[in-house]
Formats: structure tokens, sequence, C-alpha cells
């Protein structure tokens, strides 16, 4: 699946990458790669759903709709207030990829972004600005985690 970038510099959200208190490095920001809208429908439609366009729209039929794609479910908003940056330890010991694996952080139908587990590992706390349910996953393995605005993430396996 060949994709289609935005800069970084155009997108809508892109100050959640420069906020003073959780800065993200240059090297870094090179490796966050929000998808064009088409683009981002396409990983949306293909990973996570052809049915619904949010995470709380999900329906019968949704792999994340169904309550044993998810194993553990557990809390985040306490680490993300933290001063330390680590994800809850939970995470690790769910999801053994490598750094340089590729994973799509996906808000909704129209808002993917393109990273590496390494940079979503270090900069997790600025993906979660915006906590309406996006799972985060990659192509080819089966874990996946889904954030939810109650403080609370699910950690499971894709359908």
């Amino acid at each position: 699946m060949n994709h289609s970038y935005i800069l970084l510099d155009q997108y809508k959200r892109k100050w959640i990458f420069n906020h003073k208190d959780l800065p993200v490095t240059d090297q870094d920001k090179q490796a966050i790669k929000p998808l064009s809208d088409k683009s981002a429908m396409e990983v949306w439609n293909k990973w996570i759903s052809n049915k619904s366009s949010r995470a709380e729209l999900f329906t019968k039929g949704d792999w994340a709709a169904k309550e044993s794609a998810w194993t553990v479910t557990e809390h985040w908003q306490a680490a993300w207030d933290a001063n330390e940056n680590a994800m809850p330890d939970v995470v690790g010991e769910h999801i053994d990829w490598e750094e340089d694996t590729c994973v799509y952080f996906c808000y909704e139908k129209y808002q993917v972004i393109e990273t590496t587990w390494g940079v979503f590992v270090r900069n997790w706390k600025s993906f979660l600005f915006f906590d309406d349910g996006p799972i985060l996953m990659a192509p080819g393995k089966k874990q996946t985690i889904m954030f939810e605005q109650t403080g609370q993430f699910k950690l499971g396996t894709r359908g």
C-alpha cells in the first residue's frame, strides 16, 4: 500500500507535537507522518473498520467492537500525568515489537499517523492529547491498543 502524506507543519493537529511541556525531538518529528485523507481512509478501512468512522461508532462486525478482542484493561492517565515518560509496564508485556516497526496511530477514519514503535513509545503522551478512542496497530502484527477518554486503555488482538 503506497501512502501519501501531509507535512507535519501542515497537519491540523501539529500543535500536539510542538507543545512546550512535551518536547518532541526534530529527529522524531521527521518520523511522525500524518497520512493524507485518502491514505488514512485506506488504512482505517483495511485494518480498523470499513463500517464505522470513529471508535464510538463501532458496531457488530467491527473486530474492535468484540469483547473477545480485548484481554486487558488498564489505566493510562496516571502514567500520562507523571513526570516520567514511561508508558504503563503492561504495554511492554503485551507488545514486543522492534523499535523500527511501522505503526499506525488511528484517531479516526481521516486522522491516521504513521510512525515507528520507538517514536511512539518516546512520544506517546503527545499522541494522547486526543484520546477519543484512537487505536495503535502495526501491519503484520496482531497486538493492538485502544486508548479511551476515561483514562483507560485496552490491550488486545486484531481480528
